[in-house]
């Protein structure tokens, strides 16, 4: 039958004997007082003046440095940190307190200053692009084709319709200064005198809008009030030429305005002079005028005639807010992911990965997850009704809902999406590790105004500082995307080629930023480190911790990614 092993004896309440000066002596040694911290000292340890016996004893805790324990073997002192006396709280002017209040409020207001600056620079980028846009409102091209009584067989008449409407637009053109479209009187033989080639250079954005003076409008109104024809159309004679979903907000906002004021200008003048005209003719009965009325008034009324309407407005997102959302999570997205990539790093059972497959890794993890999200993001404007297997429409005719590339238009979003997802959230990769927290969110408020203001309103309209907008990620994405579910004017190539250029100039300078966050995670570190008593080394066993003599230098670290930590 084996001995139970005896339990180790109670030290706890042993008194050793010791030198007043405070240093033991055993085998012919002495272990100098600095070993024994003043935060070992118990009640036991404090000369007493009643009994002598013990002014000469010092705390159980210091058994082991007579047993020859030695802390820098070890890593540390039995105990430490256990019984240090805590901090004790004080009031918020207490005098101890004066250095560090100077010091937070000197960070303080330089934080505010700092913040109001930005503030103040990156709104200004947003508020800039509407200044003086109603000056630069004939930026938006206008052309005028009069085409009135020049084609035959109706040249044999006097036009009276084509010469009042380009009078008209010449009118406002010198009356309004700056404040009106850009009219633009275009002779009929650069469209070879077809409306259907107005309306073509209006889908290929030669301008954003065009007036059409058909070449039968003269003689269809007089034929209309000599004849009495009941079934005469007003908005036979002119015809005014857009197309939303160029841009919905400049369209609505600017140019359908603008052409209302147009035509009730046209209307007032042309009407009054027509009537008048009617009036003071012989030649025109007034029973058969009564017969056609229309022809009578209005006479004449502008037909809108839009090539590509905005619809349906399920499309708003996908070309406008929805955008911004992927700017957001592509710049998540690093907090996310960076402590999971950081685990190939972390000694823990394993040896850190190599510095450079772990760039790999991270660049090709975060195209993946980018992959995945354009995909999602995608999926939900095809979910909520936006038709991507609609056909291609006629550049002449007006098409609803029309798609560039039908069936396939889904596969091009999704891969404009994915080019602009790796464009935008690259750069905030490259951002969050060169300017750490809590600056990245400053970057994010820039990239997202930045790239909202050039993308969401017409840069025509904006002053000419925002020429670079057409150079930017998110403007390429919206015109791919409006090319690609409107049916627009293609600029395909062009959008995926700047798109490409910020993929291959990011992704050239993520292993620099890489470098960079690691260069100064280890500066960080090693701050940190001289500061404290101690040194912190990774070794396989885990962290160990050392004393640090007086003169003691911080130890060399290996190289290896984010080797500080």
């Amino acid at each position: 039958m084996q001995d139970r092993p005896h339990p180790p004896p109670d030290v706890s309440r042993l008194l050793i004997a010791g030198r007043r000066n405070g240093s033991v002596s055993t085998a012919g040694r002495s272990r100098p007082s600095r070993y024994r911290r003043p935060s070992y000292q118990s009640s036991y340890s404090q000369p007493s003046q009643g009994d002598s016996s013990t002014r000469h004893m010092f705390n159980p805790h210091d058994y082991d440095s007579v047993n020859e324990y030695n802390p820098r073997d070890y890593g540390r002192v039995l105990g430490e940190g256990l019984y240090e006396q805590p901090h004790q709280s004080v009031g918020f002017w207490h005098p101890k307190m004066g250095k560090v209040r100077q010091h937070v409020l000197k960070l303080w207001v330089r934080t505010i200053v700092i913040l109001m600056a930005f503030v103040f620079a990156a709104l200004s980028l947003y508020w800039g692009v509407f200044y003086n846009v109603e000056n630069n409102l004939r930026a938006l091209e206008v052309h005028v084709v009069d085409m009135d009584s020049q084609v035959p067989p109706y040249n044999n008449v006097t036009a009276l319709v084509g010469p009042a409407f380009t009078s008209l637009t010449r009118q406002i053109h010198s009356a309004s200064l700056h404040q009106s479209l850009g009219y633009r009187i275009i002779p009929p033989g650069e469209y070879n005198y077809s409306p259907a080639n107005v309306r073509r250079g209006v889908y290929n954005w030669d301008a954003w809008a065009a007036i059409v003076i058909n070449p039968n409008a003269t003689t269809m109104l007089l034929n209309a009030v000599r004849s009495g024809d009941a079934s005469y159309d007003p908005t036979g004679a002119v015809q005014y030429i857009v197309q939303t979903a160029r841009q919905e907000t400049t369209t609505y906002n600017y140019i359908l305005p603008q052409l209302q004021i147009l035509t009730s200008q046209f209307t007032t003048q042309f009407g009054s002079n027509w009537t008048k005209m009617l009036l003071t003719n012989n030649s025109f009965s007034p029973v058969v005028l009564a017969q056609a009325p229309a022809a009578v008034n209005p006479a004449v009324v502008p037909l809108m005639i839009d090539l590509r309407p905005f619809a349906p407005l399920t499309a708003t997102p996908t070309v406008s807010i929805g955008l911004i959302y992927l700017i957001i999570v592509a710049f998540f997205s690093f907090s996310f992911f960076l402590p999971i990539h950081n685990k190939y790093v972390q000694p823990k059972g394993h040896p850190p990965l190599h510095f450079w497959q772990l760039i790999i890794w991270r660049w090709l993890a975060t195209v993946t997850l980018y992959l995945f999200i354009s995909l999602t993001y995608s999926l939900v404007s095809l979910a909520f009704g936006v038709p991507f297997w609609q056909p291609p429409g006629s550049a002449t005719e007006v098409a609803v809902s029309a798609t560039a590339y039908g069936r396939g238009s889904f596969i091009v979003y999704w891969l404009i999406n994915f080019f602009g997802m790796i464009a935008l959230g690259v750069a905030c990769e490259n951002a969050a590790m060169v300017l750490g927290t809590p600056w990245t969110a400053l970057w994010l408020i820039f990239w997202v105004i930045t790239n909202v203001s050039t993308s969401f309103y017409s840069i025509e309209l904006a002053p000419s500082f925002y020429g670079w907008g057409r150079a930017w990620p998110l403007h390429n994405v919206v015109q791919a995307s409006r090319h690609i579910i409107f049916d627009l004017k293609s600029e395909i190539g062009l959008n995926f080629g700047v798109l490409f250029a910020w993929c291959v100039i990011n992704t050239a300078l993520f292993p620099l930023c890489c470098y960079f966050m690691r260069w100064r995670t280890e500066h960080e570190e090693r701050v940190k480190l001289k500061e404290r008593d101690r040194y912190v080394v990774c070794t396989p066993e885990g962290e160990r911790e050392f004393l640090k003599k007086e003169g003691d230098k911080q130890p060399k670290v290996r190289r290896g990614f984010m080797r500080g930590i």
